[in-house]
C-alpha cells in the first residue's frame, strides 16, 4: 500500500468526498443564529469547502472530479465514495436542479479514467438511472450518499432520495426544544423530528443529527438534559451526531443581540466541559462525526474560535485512561494510527435496543479492547406491517401483513483501501459478510420472511454475491 498523506481523512474505510450547494435562502427564513454573507445557508465565505465550490460555480460533476483528482494526488484510494450534500435544504432546491446535481454526482464517478475495465466512452450518461447503472461496476463507486435537511421536510421525500440512491439522512435538530425552538425562529418543532426520525429509519437510513448546545434559552444544565434525551427516549436514539456549540457569526440576528447584551455565548471552558460529559454519555451505537464547526476566526463574532477541542479533549482522556463507548473513538483504524497493539482475537457484540417503534440490532465485531473492527445495524419492526404502511421499496409487502427487517448500516473500520487490496487492517477479510449472516439469522428467529438492505448504487454487486436481488431501490433476500 503506498505512502498516504493526510492519511485520517480515509482511516474510517471510505473515501468522503464533500460537496456545496449553491446559496439559496432557506423558504422559512434565516434561523437568528445562521450568518449572511452571500455563501450556502450557514456557511461562511473561507470555510474550505465553500471556497472549493464557489471556484468551481457549484458544479456537482466539477466538485467530485476535482476532490477525486486531490484524493490521488495524496495518494488515497478513490474507489469507495462517500458522497456529502452540503449547503443548505437541498430538498426545497427546485425539482429539476436537484436531477441535475445527482446526476452530475455519478457522471462524474463514471468518468473515463475512472472505468474500471478502461471501456467508457467518456461521454455523460443521458438519464440518472443509466448513470447509477453504470455505476454499479465502475471504478469509483458510490457506496453511500449523504443528505442535510430540516427534519420537516425529509418525510416527503424518502422515495426521492432513495431513488438517487441516498443513504444516510442528517437531520439538524440543534436542541430538542420547542421553546428554544420559538426563540431561534427554527421553523420546526419536537414532532417533526421524531415523525422524521421514525419515517426514515423504517426506509432504512441511517439518521444523524446536529446538535448545537448554548443556544438563547438554553443553559449548560439544560444542554446536559436535553442531551440524555435523545438517547433515553425512544423516539429519537441518533446512530451518528455532530455537536456544533453556538457562536455568534456577523450577519447573523444572534450578532445583534450580542451586541445589544441580549445574549452572551459560553466561554471556552464551558464548551470543554460540556463535551467531555457528552461524549462520555454517548451511547456505544452512536458515532460522533464532528465536534466544532470548521469556521475561519474572521467569522466567529463572539464564542470559542479553538476548532481542535475534540483533540485536546481526546488527548485528556487518554492521559487519565478514559474509556469512551461512542463509536470514532474505539474505531480500529485510530487504534492502528496510535500504533497500538491489537489484538486479533475477534467477537460480535450485540447490543439490542428500542427505537421508533422498532427494535434495533447493534452487532459489532470487537477485541477484548473494545476495539472495533466493523459493524451492522439491524431493525425489525415491532408491528406487524404491510407494504400500504410502509415506506416502498424495502420488498416488505408480499399480500398481507409480515413483521419486517432491514439493514441499515455495514460498515468495516480501518484505513479505507481500493477493490480488492488487503492490509494490516480489518478491511477485505470477509467481517462484513459474517455480519451480515449474524443478521439474516437473527431476522429468521424474528420470523421475518425476507431481509431488506439499503445499499448504496456502488454496492449492489456486493450484495449480489450474497444472494441478494434488486427491488425497487433495495436489495433484499427472501427465506
Amino acid at each position: 500500500m503506498k505512502p498516504i498523506k493526510k492519511p485520517s481523512k480515509t482511516i474510517s474505510g471510505i473515501t468522503p468526498v464533500a460537496i456545496m450547494l449553491p446559496p439559496r435562502p432557506c423558504d422559512h427564513g434565516s434561523c437568528i443564529y445562521c450568518p449572511n454573507l452571500d455563501v450556502p445557508q450557514s456557511y461562511t465565505p473561507k470555510s474550505p469547502v465553500v471556497l472549493r465550490a464557489s471556484a468551481l460555480k457549484y458544479d456537482s460533476y466539477k466538485q467530485v472530479k476535482s476532490r477525486i483528482e486531490t484524493y490521488k494526488a495524496l495518494k488515497h484510494p478513490t474507489e469507495k465514495i462517500e458522497i456529502i450534500i452540503m449547503g443548505g435544504t437541498f430538498l426545497e432546491y427546485p425539482d429539476d436542479f436537484q436531477e441535475k446535481f445527482i446526476k452530475g454526482i455519478y457522471d462524474a464517478l463514471n468518468m473515463p479514467q475512472h472505468s474500471a475495465k478502461g471501456t467508457s466512452s467518456g461521454a455523460k450518461s443521458k438519464t440518472l438511472e443509466q448513470a447509477q447503472k453504470l455505476n454499479e461496476t465502475a471504478k469509483h463507486r458510490c457506496v453511500a450518499l449523504c443528505i442535510e435537511t430540516r427534519p420537516n421536510k425529509a418525510v416527503p421525500f424518502i422515495n426521492k432520495m432513495r431513488k438517487w440512491g441516498a443513504t444516510r439522512i442528517e437531520l439538524g435538530v440543534q436542541a430538542a426544544d420547542d421553546k428554544i425552538y420559538k426563540i431561534t425562529k427554527r421553523g420546526h418543532k419536537i414532532k417533526d423530528i421524531i415523525q422524521a426520525t421514525k419515517a426514515l429509519k423504517q426506509a432504512g437510513f441511517k439518521i444523524g443529527y446536529h446538535l448545537m448546545p448554548g443556544l438563547p434559552g438554553s443553559n449548560p444544565k439544560k444542554d446536559i438534559k436535553l442531551f440524555k434525551k435523545m438517547f433515553n427516549n425512544s423516539n429519537f436514539k441518533p446512530d451518528q451526531i455532530k455537536i456544533y456549540p453556538c457562536q455568534v457569526m456577523p450577519g447573523s440576528e444572534l450578532e445583534q443581540m450580542y451586541w445589544e447584551g441580549k445574549y452572551k455565548p459560553y466561554d471556552k471552558d464551558t464548551i470543554k466541559n460540556l463535551l467531555i460529559k457528552m461524549m462520555k454519555l454517548t451511547p456505544r451505537y452512536t458515532r460522533i462525526m464532528r465536534i466544532m464547526r470548521e469556521i475561519h476566526p474572521d467569522y466567529i463574532t463572539a464564542g470559542t474560535k479553538r476548532i481542535d477541542l475534540r483533540g485536546e479533549i481526546e488527548q485528556e482522556f487518554k492521559k487519565s485512561n478514559t474509556k469512551l463507548n461512542e463509536i470514532k473513538s474505539r474505531e480500529i483504524g485510530i487504534a492502528i494510527r496510535n500504533k497500538e497493539n491489537i489484538n486479533q482475537d475477534l467477537k460480535i457484540k450485540i447490543t439490542k435496543y428500542k427505537a421508533s417503534e422498532g427494535t434495533e440490532y447493534f452487532l459489532e465485531y470487537i477485541n477484548k479492547d473494545n476495539i472495533l473492527f466493523g459493524l451492522l445495524r439491524l431493525r425489525i419492526e415491532n408491528k406487524m406491517t404491510s407494504e400500504a404502511s410502509t415506506p416502498r421499496g424495502g420488498g416488505w409487502g408480499s399480500g398481507g401483513k409480515q413483521k419486517t427487517a432491514m439493514i441499515r448500516e455495514v460498515h468495516v473500520y480501518g484505513q479505507a483501501l481500493d477493490l480488492g487490496e488487503k492490509t494490516e487492517g480489518a478491511q477485505h477479510k470477509g467481517l462484513g459478510k459474517q455480519l451480515i449472516a449474524k443478521a439474516e439469522q437473527i431476522a429468521k428467529n424474528n420470523k421475518c420472511k425476507k431481509l431488506s438492505i439499503i445499499s448504496g448504487i456502488g454496492v449492489r454487486e456486493y450484495y449480489r454475491k450474497l444472494g441478494y436481488k434488486l427491488e425497487e431501490s433495495y436489495m433484499v433476500k427472501e427465506f
